[in-house]
């Protein structure tokens, strides 16, 4: 075989049986995760469920979120907020361009390579409607020009949270609540946005969890309401635009947003590390489908807190005082109810007296609820107004009829202004699987499903111990027993059943398309902070080795949320009192004491639970993925693929079980190459030999360190050849933990048990023959 310190130069496959050709050689070494034209023979793009290069190989795209600190702008005051909300900037956000090479040659060495560049519409247009910010823009385009010089591309993420920063989380610029007539600081006090968490808190345990309940307060729900479906919901809602014609709220806030978004993409659309563009973060109906102005969905609406339903919520608005219930947390339904107060007795209007509204409440205006003078109380007078087109009757539902129809609008409108091949990623309403009705007819072409996965039970308690639950097969109706977990095991299990009904659940709606999970992620402060205090951060490194396990099982890409350089362990990632970066500025060395190579250990400084996060991983397959497992306690991992075949027939029932653990094996791109080229860190191997069984014994391997790339020649490159390989190091890294489950912590306690009842029973037996 070939030696370790040496190279292997890619090799294509001969059409003729003659000896393999060399492409041209480029400009610079290439590596397994280098996702420029120079590692990939020119771009990725989609075939099936898969992404591929150039040469045919499938790419398996790992990476980040970067970053949770563009949520909010460079010069946030948690004092003054919501003022001045015109003259903020983001220029600066994920982090300055001179400190660009320091974080870019970061990701490269941990093989974290795809990005999930988030950007925000406040970021792009926060000083009024179609005065785009061309300094956060250039800004931008300059970071993202860098990108290929360290091999990484991305897809850039529009990102939203509670429709905006002015209604407790994220996204929108500031008039848009103005134009449907909110009074920015008269939301608090009626309960129609909850902005503690953006103004620096979110951290005690009252507050901790809260800010996802905003979705269903009265400020983000109407906005999602008038921009999804403004024209069925409150067609009375008019307002001008710039220009000065007077057009529905719906069409002002939808063309607003598309033309925001063919800036965006006229700025950044021809860059070689942009492959596509992700419309929305996390959307939500607002009010749409509402079944009861009276209550919201407990399986699906986070009650924590004082949660006033619909009605409540436009009682409050208009200044009337109303009690509410308030929530907290309980077992073994997440929350309960406990109390009621009565909230606004100062009586604040959320709505501006100068606004279009003149103070009133829009559902008000529509004839959705009233107040009786006579009884002085609040009247519902259209139950089921949410639910039904209020002109013909008909039953809607928001994904085919609001969500679809524009998502393809968007999609042609951002290809218009870029090109046809350009990615667009979308994703369901958070925790909901991939709807059935999602139709070839009804999505653009050249889509990626990206769903998020988080583990709730950990983020509703902030804490992960030998204990875990399956809180998505409970919200389904699996059976409670079956959804309790014990020991890391148990962890990796629980995750991976998860990570493999939303993957499958995208392949079943879908058909064969790429499925990347957008977002998934651990909290570091868990377990009341305590590894801050300890600097020993057991269960984190555990959890987040569970999760990666069950996305390598599942055979995805992800991006992991989030690299934030602003991270620090008091203020966390800054907003809403969240801490989920695993990298912290604040613990890494200075620019002057860093080396930018791959083999360069300073870049380490500052990663928390690394050894979890910088795993091997097949970057590009000379065939089929078929199934991946790594054990981060003893570094070895074993990997099979397929060289496709021409059995359509095989495949077309395969395609129609969804199946992660046995994809479709035909109709692939023709392979170009025999390479097969996989991460595995330096961080593993420095120090230690590296082990390769498995090849045949005409195959080849070679490991080159200094790109931190694995690569395996096959020389049987048949239709339908299997190829299995297990790669270790000698000798091997001190295992993190032990991989417990139940019946090794209880085992013997069990059997002991088990043997003195079996002993009762013959006692008794025994007694009772005599």
């Amino acid at each position: 075989m070939v030696g370790q310190d040496q190279s292997v130069v890619l090799d294509a496959l001969p059409r003729d049986g003659s000896e393999p050709q060399q492409p041209s050689p480029s400009t610079r070494a290439s590596y397994a995760h280098d996702w420029s034209s120079a590692g990939t023979g020119g771009k990725i793009s989609i075939h099936g469920r898969h992404f591929v290069d150039t040469y045919g190989r499938v790419c398996n795209l790992r990476g980040v979120n970067l970053s949770g600190n563009c949520k909010t702008p460079v010069n946030h005051d948690h004092d003054s907020f919501p003022a001045n909300h015109a003259d903020v900037t983001f220029v600066g956000r994920p982090f300055p361009l001179e400190e660009a090479p320091d974080h870019l040659a970061r990701l490269r060495r941990w093989g974290l390579t795809f990005v999930r560049f988030l950007i925000t519409w406040e970021a792009v247009e926060h000083a009024g409607p179609e005065v785009y910010d061309t300094e956060y823009l250039d800004y931008v385009h300059k970071l993202l020009s860098l990108f290929p010089q360290y091999g990484i591309v991305a897809f850039v993420a529009l990102h939203q949270d509670v429709w905006s920063r002015y209604t407790g989380g994220s996204g929108a610029p500031a008039w848009t609540l103005e134009a449907v007539g909110f009074d920015l600081h008269g939301l608090e006090e009626p309960g129609a946005a909850w902005l503690k968490g953006v103004k620096g808190g979110g951290h005690t345990e009252d507050e901790r969890g809260l800010w996802p309940c905003g979705y269903q307060k009265l400020a983000a729900a109407t906005m999602a309401t008038c921009f999804w479906a403004g024209d069925m919901f409150a067609p009375k809602m008019k307002t001008k635009t710039v220009d000065g014609r007077e057009v529905s709220i719906q069409q002002f806030l939808q063309d607003s947003f598309l033309n925001m978004w063919e800036v965006i993409a006229r700025s950044l659309g021809s860059l070689e590390a942009v492959i596509g563009f992700e419309i929305m973060n996390e959307p939500h109906r607002g009010y749409v489908e509402l079944q009861s102005l009276h209550a919201f969905d407990y399986n699906t609406d986070l009650h924590l807190g004082h949660v006033p339903t619909a009605f409540q919520s436009f009682m409050l608005g208009t200044g009337h005082s109303v009690a509410v219930g308030h929530w907290t947390r309980s077992f073994p339904m997440p929350t309960r109810l406990t109390s009621q107060r009565v909230i606004n007795t100062t009586g604040q209007k959320a709505w501006r007296e100068d606004g279009p509204t003149q103070g009133k409440c829009i559902w008000e205006m529509h004839g959705v609820w009233g107040w009786d003078q006579k009884k002085d109380e609040g009247v519902v007078l259209r139950e089921n107004y949410f639910k039904r087109d209020p002109h013909s009757g008909r039953e809607i539902d928001w994904y085919t009829d609001f969500y679809y129809p524009f998502v393809k609008k968007w999609a042609e409108r951002v290809r218009s202004v870029t090109s046809e091949d350009k990615v667009v990623f979308t994703e369901p309403i958070p925790n909901e699987f991939c709807p059935s009705s999602w139709t070839p007819e009804r999505r653009p072409t050249n889509v990626v499903y990206a769903p998020h996965w988080y583990d709730l039970n950990t983020l509703f308690m902030k804490a992960f111990g030998n204990f875990t639950v399956n809180v998505q097969g409970l919200s389904r109706g699996m059976f409670p027993l079956k959804a309790f977990y014990w020991g890391q095991k148990g962890a990796r299990d629980n995750f991976a059943l998860q990570m493999r009904n939303i993957v499958e659940a995208g392949y079943r709606s879908l058909g064969e398309t790429p499925v990347i999970i957008g977002e998934c992620g651990i909290p570091m402060d868990m377990n009341k902070g305590e590894a801050f205090e300890t600097d020993r951060w057991d269960w984190q490194t555990k959890m987040m080795d569970a999760m990666l396990t069950a996305l390598e099982r599942s055979l995805v890409g992800f991006t992991l949320w989030n690299y934030n350089p602003d991270n620090d362990d008091h203020r966390g990632d800054d907003w809403n009192g969240e801490n989920f970066s695993w990298f912290s500025q604040r613990r890494a060395l200075p620019t002057p004491w860093l080396d930018h190579a791959q083999t360069s250990p300073t870049l380490d400084n500052g990663g928390r639970i690394l050894r979890a996060v910088v795993r091997p991983y097949p970057a590009k397959t000379a065939g089929i993925p078929l199934r991946f497992e790594y054990e981060m306690n003893t570094g070895e991992f074993t990997y099979e693929w397929a060289i496709p075949n021409n059995d359509d027939a095989a495949d077309a029932s395969k395609a129609a079980l969804a199946s992660v653990r046995d994809p479709p094996r035909s109709s692939h791109p023709p392979l170009k190459t025999n390479k097969t080229e996989i991460f595995v860190p330096l961080q593993l191997v420095q120090g230690r030999k590296l082990l390769v069984h498995g090849l045949k014994r005409e195959d080849a391997y070679a490991y080159d360190p200094e790109h931190q790339t694995l690569a395996i020649l096959t020389h049987d490159n048949a239709p339908g050849t299997v190829h299995h390989v297990t790669v270790a190091v000698h000798p091997g890294p001190k295992p993190a933990f032990d991989v417990n489950d139940f019946w090794s912590d209880f085992g013997t306690q069990v059997a002991a048990a088990a043997v003195v009842v079996l002993s009762l029973l013959v006692v008794l037996v025994g007694t009772y023959l005599a």
